[in-house]
């Protein structure tokens, strides 16, 4: 399975930018989310709102890692100081609990810190 960020899912909504390799994720089943990426794009304008994010929603959802644990993923892989968030060590650590899945990224630092964990995608 594959994690779009928020970011991709902005240049797509902005621009059209991966649309096909996003339309091709989800033809095949491949593609996941996280409730965290979803919120943030509600936070945003969103073309055809409620159809958007009523897609976004049918979409494989991981699963929410309890904050205590993220924290100690942080801790235990030395994540402090590398540049990310909360929202991005929560996808993080959704990945790392859901074996096999890795994130699509165009962020510097998450992508950074992804590679070093062997659960980046650099293109679809």
């Amino acid at each position: 399975m594959i994690l779009a960020d928020t970011p991709i899912w902005i240049e797509m909504f902005r621009r059209g930018g991966f649309k096909a390799e996003l339309d091709t994720l989800i033809a095949n089943d491949q593609l996941c989310t996280h409730p965290y990426v979803v919120a943030e794009l509600a936070c945003g304008y969103l073309p055809d709102r409620q159809k958007t994010l009523s897609l976004l929603d049918n979409l494989i959802a991981l699963r929410v890692v309890r904050p205590v644990d993220v924290r100690v993923m942080i801790e235990a892989r030395g994540l402090a100081s590398k540049g990310i968030g909360l929202t991005d060590a929560h996808l993080i650590a959704s990945c790392l609990a859901t074996p096999g899945t890795r994130i699509w990224t165009i962020d510097a630092a998450l992508g950074r810190v992804t590679e070093s964990l062997g659960i980046r995608v650099s293109a679809p």
